[in-house]
């Protein structure tokens, strides 16, 4: 029997197969390639004996005395549904694989099967393992309101970078300029700012000025007293006056009349106000977090921004990196979303098949987070994602091999998304032999649908 004492937190791979020969060889291919392994050749008391949040992957044969690879699986789940589990099946338990796959089994290896095979699909379960433990290890320790980790959820360099950013500018009292797509959390952002700040407990204003009448907008920005225009029957405190001490967040500052913003840029460089139907200025304390989903420069080139305030307001600039850019911050944020989603209706919350998964990894999100967050509460009540055809996402940065290789991924996983039932479909779909479809979709970590059953069937 295996004691919790036997499994060192340190091993990456638990390899348990009744066979010695079979072991040993397996064992060695891993320890070869860096891997800290430990081969058992029993499955009983295995899944009491691994620590909560084991960093490892589980490789296990399907077919052994006492317990099978099946029961293992149930029992590893019971405790920890994330857990990768990767089952190793002779030529007979094809079906019995599959059956397993769909009960949450990470991937099968059908005897005999190379040892690249073995080790591409390890590394790919153990760096989906890392990913789910740093979201649990954001979600425990950093669970507090005003965490920034808690909300600027992500692993990507894209969101680690933007965080840094934040802690660094909250800690100042610069005004900021945030650039990003709509949907992408600009206000988020903005809020955080204002909570890691020395303003915290001042106030923070929103204010969408895209949302605004032009013929109130000054008005609600900068207030106005009795008698102003017609209609001003009382005096009116403006947004950014009722934001002193504190945060104003400007958001869609690019649909801004020239009038106004001449005034704005008065405003900031002076600190101070001047209500409508008035000629005192009244002194603010206040940092101006403005937004826009435009290039205020190139708005600036063609008339339509005043590029003075362009150059006053970009001195702290913030870029929030479109989802599309983001990787497998998708899975994590549509995890997050998803939870969140089926604990305020009160229910449970099922994992995404490959099918699924490569939907969302295929999406091109145009409403960014805002569309993922939309997506996530759908998928807990049950309904479908409501994505329609995936699309093809072009990496914007990184070497040619790496847009190249991530292009490809993009493509097969859209193609899956459409519902291919076999290899054999999606591999006349794309144009290239089934062999070759095979073996990359263990490279880009991609699966056939529940409905496609086994990846391994009908090779060239």
């Amino acid at each position: 029997m295996t004691s919790p004492a036997d499994i060192a937190a340190a091993t990456e791979v638990l390899l348990i197969d009744d066979d010695p020969h079979l072991r040993q060889a397996l064992s060695q291919t891993l320890d070869l390639a860096g891997l800290r392994v430990q081969a058992r050749g029993d499955a009983r008391g295995v899944a009491q004996a691994l620590p909560a949040d084991w960093p490892g992957v589980v490789v296990s044969d399907i077919r052994m005395p006492g317990l099978d690879g099946l029961q293992l699986l149930e029992q590893l789940h019971g405790r920890d549904a994330e857990l990768p589990v990767i089952l190793i099946t002779g030529h007979g338990d094809v079906p019995l694989a599959v059956q397993a796959m769909r009960a949450g089994a990470w991937d099968f290896l059908e005897k005999p099967f190379p040892s690249e095979t073995l080790l591409d699909g390890v590394r790919r379960a153990l760096a989906m393992r890392r990913l789910v433990l740093e979201n649990r290890q954001l979600r425990q320790t950093l669970s507090g309101r005003d965490a920034l980790e808690g909300r600027l959820i992500g692993l990507s360099p894209e969101i680690v970078r933007l965080r840094q950013q934040v802690a660094t500018l909250a800690r100042t009292q610069a005004d900021v300029l945030i650039l990003g797509e709509t949907g992408s959390g600009k206000e988020v952002v903005a809020r955080a700012l204002h909570d890691l700040s020395s303003r915290r407990d001042g106030p923070f204003v929103a204010i969408n000025a895209g949302a605004l009448a032009e013929s109130v907008v000054e008005s609600e920005l900068f207030g106005h007293e009795a008698g102003a225009f017609t209609g001003a029957s009382k005096r009116r405190i403006g947004k950014f006056e009722f934001a002193n001490g504190g945060t104003l967040f400007l958001d869609e500052i690019e649909s801004m009349s020239l009038d106004v913003q001449v005034k704005l840029l008065r405003l900031l460089q002076e600190r101070a106000v001047e209500r409508l139907g008035s000629n005192q200025l009244i002194p603010l304390d206040i940092r101006v977090i403005a937004a826009t989903k435009e290039d205020l420069r190139l708005a600036a080139d063609q008339g339509r921004f005043r590029a003075d305030l362009y150059y006053r307001l970009n001195v702290a600039p913030l870029r929030i990196a479109p989802l599309r850019e983001r990787g497998d911050d998708v899975l994590l944020l549509f995890r997050h979303f998803g939870e969140a989603a089926a604990g305020r209706h009160g229910l449970a919350l099922r994992q995404p098949d490959a099918t699924e998964r490569a939907a969302l990894l295929g999406h091109a999100w145009p409403g960014n987070v805002r569309e993922l967050q939309n997506a996530a509460e759908r998928f807990a009540l049950g309904l479908d994602l409501g994505l329609g055809e995936a699309a093809i996402v072009l990496p914007a940065e990184g070497n040619l091999a790496a847009r190249v290789e991530a292009f490809e991924r993009s493509l097969i996983a859209a193609e899956l998304a459409r519902g291919h039932g076999s290899l054999r479909s999606l591999a006349e779909a794309l144009g290239m032999p089934r062999k070759t479809l095979h073996d990359k979709l263990r490279k880009h970590g991609l699966q056939l649908g529940e409905s496609g059953g086994n990846p391994h069937d009908e090779l060239d």
